[in-house]
């Protein structure tokens, strides 16, 4: 990871965007490679992610990158607010949408923790999005490469560019402890005499 010199602040409080480090009052924006670029913004995933699990949400969480910038950051809100539309992909290509103020996101990045199902991809291919990248699959509704390939059907008019696993093993332990605490829960409760 390299990094350049791009302003001397007065404060370093002027600055608050993620990727943005201070060292005295320089600001540096670090340049990643493209591998730890994926990485960093996977990791912003997974945190909102489990902002979600601790909301009571499946901890999915998605975010739109334009040019190596961060636009947004969301994650599943299908529960709070009863919306089935709530997962974290929709909500991430919505915001992403009114921010740039247009519906064609051919530029941006979508980064989610896991495998779009088949609505997301949907919104994902209408929305025209350039690039997905996302962390662990998921053979019960995946629609990229799991259960169906709606990103590569060579019948639709536009195919982003697709690059799975990143950080797959941490992207799968937040969704596998959280259902797994899930579980645990029910079952102490059912057993409770009423």
């Amino acid at each position: 990871m390299k990094r350049a010199l791009i302003a001397q602040l007065d404060r370093a409080s002027a600055y608050g965007a993620e990727g943005w480090r201070f060292e005295s009052s320089w600001a540096y924006h670090f340049f990643f490679t493209p591998q730890s670029e994926d990485e960093h913004f996977m990791r912003l995933c997974l945190r909102a992610a489990g902002e979600a699990a601790r909301s009571g949400e499946a901890p999915i969480g998605a975010a739109v990158t334009v040019g190596g910038e961060l636009l947004c950051a969301t994650s599943n809100l299908r529960e709070n607010i009863a919306d089935p539309l709530g997962h974290a992909e929709i909500r991430a290509i919505a915001t992403a949408a009114r921010l740039l103020n247009r519906w064609r996101l051919e530029e941006c990045t979508l980064y989610v923790t896991l495998e779009p199902c088949l609505m997301c991809s949907g919104a994902i291919l209408q929305a025209r999005v350039g690039r997905v990248v996302y962390g662990c699959s998921d053979p019960k509704a995946g629609a990229v490469e799991s259960l169906y390939q709606c990103l590569s059907d060579p019948r639709l008019n536009h195919r982003p560019e697709v690059t799975s696993g990143v950080l797959a093993t941490d992207c799968s332990k937040i969704l596998t402890d959280f259902f797994r605490d899930l579980r645990k829960k029910k079952a102490r409760g059912s057993s409770a005499p009423k």
